[in-house]
């Protein structure tokens, strides 16, 4: 639901000057930021939410990754040496294994962040 979310407000912010806000860095930050506060409202865990929420963004950063490279390497139509390759494999899978991560991270900022406002909202106190 995260995930969903973030794509308009990722849309946006890419059409900020001098952004280079991408699909799958939207999922993966703000995605899992509101991963987490759907999952505090639906008493869920913010962090699992979070982590999988950074998950899928980072699959669609691999997948337009990929997409990219490919075309790249079509349009090139050199035979790419086993160095590149293996680099493009290693870099994917280092995504994949950092954006949950910081999935994990935004959900559970998310979820802190939403249990603040409603505790406070539901006890009526403000502090001055």
């Amino acid at each position: 639901m995260g995930a969903l979310c973030s794509l308009p407000v990722g849309a946006l912010l890419n059409r900020l000057p001098n952004s280079s806000a991408t699909v799958g860095g939207s999922i993966m930050l703000l995605g899992a930021f509101l991963a987490g506060v759907i999952a505090v409202l639906r008493s869920t865990d913010p962090a699992a939410s979070g982590l999988r929420a950074g998950f899928i963004g980072g699959a669609v950063a691999v997948c337009t990754l990929a997409m990219r490279v490919v075309s790249m390497a079509a349009s090139d139509m050199a035979a790419w040496p086993l160095s590149r390759v293996a680099f493009w494999v290693v870099a994917s899978g280092g995504v994949l294994c950092v954006a949950p991560l910081f999935g994990l991270v935004c959900g559970r900022i998310g979820g802190g962040l939403t249990n603040t406002v409603v505790s406070r909202l539901v006890s009526g106190t403000t502090e001055s």
